[in-house]
């Protein structure tokens, strides 16, 4: 059996192939801005947002 005639089932050690490579970069990258990039932002200014609640709750509201 030569190399050319093998597929990827046959030997699961061998890379996969461009276009399943590339289809999952894809995705992956859909992923990241879809989901994972807003879900950090929210959670961020949220976390910010209560940093700033507690220090004023602990040394009082600013001067003005």
């Amino acid at each position: 059996m030569s190399s050319a005639s093998t597929t990827r089932r046959d030997n699961p050690s061998t890379a996969p192939e461009p276009s399943d490579t590339k289809r999952r970069e894809w995705r992956m990258f859909a992923f990241i801005v879809v989901f994972l990039f807003p879900l950090l932002t929210v959670a961020l200014v949220g976390a910010y947002g209560f940093s700033i609640w507690m220090y004023q709750l602990l040394a009082g509201p600013p001067a003005g």
